[in-house]
């Protein structure tokens, strides 16, 4: 099993690829500042403050998707807990800002959270040692939903747990640690979670520049990430990965370590879904168990189903356009939305099963280079 030759690889890396992609870079990047900050506030066009944290969210959002396709879409691996690894990225973040909180919180202690000093703590657990400093919270960001993922991925392989059992238990450890996490004794502010964030690395949250800053950085992140993810599915490893989720058993008997590969993609895949969460956080502005609600895992691969698995692409843009679609119809019809989401799900199921971006590539609209076909009769 090789490498794609090497003209496939150049094209992938071509001027075609990156014009697009500094395209997209830019809109994102340029544009919302320029309505936000340039455009006068009674224009048409005008970006109001409160939207941009909304966008941010999105991203946030896409960035999680494109996580779940590098695994479900490449590796066939479905999980079902990915929201796990988000919102453990996003308590990580949430302890970092209320470690910044210091005497400006409600009870004025310096050294205690407020809902530690209304549950009567004594003194700051072990585990919330170091958040007081940035460095450590962005190490902890990243190590804790990967190690997560490398013991979970490490028992779960190893033992050669497949198709719709690793699934289940995927969901299995979201929602155990959704209780775990609902309990107050826990230490991480119980079903309240945390909240009431002040600064970040000294900048006031609540100003619109600060939110404006969130929103670039998370347009950085999904970029960096999109091309990790691309530099991945288009090297050996991608290839393995593919040829694993179609035909298992015969890369394992060509000599292939199936553990290791499906250990590093779905290590890397938490990381970035950690990423996600912390980046999620200070743009929201709380942070608490629901996040870890098995839903918002199914959730997340609806939108990656949406937008077409296997294609990097439609992971971000089935996220935007659901999520995008929820913000309206949660204002105009909210009673309608878990219809619609569930229609959803079957209309991709059954009418464009390559959703999206795969029904533009069939259509020869968009190049297929970038895409993972999918396996026969799916």
């Amino acid at each position: 099993m090789s490498e794609l030759p090497r003209g496939q690889r150049n094209s992938a890396w071509g001027p075609g690829f990156w014009a697009g992609f500094v395209a997209c870079a830019v809109v994102l990047a340029l544009a919302v500042p320029i309505l936000n900050l340039w455009v006068p506030s009674n224009s048409a066009v005008a970006l109001p403050d409160y939207l941009v944290p909304l966008l941010g969210k999105y991203l946030c959002y896409a960035l999680l998707a494109l996580s779940l396709d590098l695994v479900w879409g490449y590796a066939g691996i479905l999980s079902l807990g990915h929201g796990a690894f988000f919102a453990l990225g996003g308590y990580c973040m949430g302890m970092y800002l209320m470690r910044q909180i210091g005497t400006r919180g409600v009870y004025g202690n310096p050294l205690l959270p407020d809902f530690m000093v209304f549950l009567n703590w004594k003194e700051l657990p072990w585990f919330w040692w170091g958040f007081d400093h940035f460095s450590w919270a962005a190490a902890m960001i990243v190590l804790v939903p990967g190690m997560l993922a490398l013991v979970f991925g490490w028992l779960a392989f190893r033992s050669r747990v497949t198709g719709v059992y690793l699934s289940i238990i995927t969901q299995a450890m979201t929602y155990a640690l959704m209780l775990a996490f609902f309990r107050n004794d826990m230490g991480f502010g119980g079903n309240n979670g945390m909240t009431d964030y002040k600064d970040i690395l000294g900048w006031d949250l609540h100003q619109p520049s600060t939110r404006l800053g969130l929103y670039l950085v998370s347009t950085t992140a999904l970029g960096a990430g999109y091309l990790l993810c691309r530099f991945v599915t288009i090297s050996k490893l991608g290839r393995v990965l593919l040829a694993l989720r179609d035909a298992e058993s015969r890369v394992r008997f060509l000599g292939y370590s199936v553990t290791n590969a499906k250990l590093f993609v779905f290590t890397l895949s938490a990381v970035l879904a950690g990423i996600a969460g912390a980046l999620y956080v200070p743009q929201v502005g709380i942070i608490n168990p629901s996040e870890f609600s098995p839903g918002n895992s199914i959730e997340i691969a609806i939108w990656v189903s949406v937008g077409g698995r296997g294609t990097l692409s439609g992971a971000i843009v089935g996220a935007v356009l659901v999520n995008l679609a929820k913000t309206w119809l949660t204002g105009a019809a909210p009673e309608t939305w878990l219809f619609v989401l569930g229609a959803l799900f079957v209309a991709t199921t059954l009418v464009i099963p390559r959703g999206i971006v795969g029904l533009l590539h069939s259509a020869r609209w968009v190049r297929p280079r970038a895409t993972a076909p999918l396996p026969a009769g799916e």
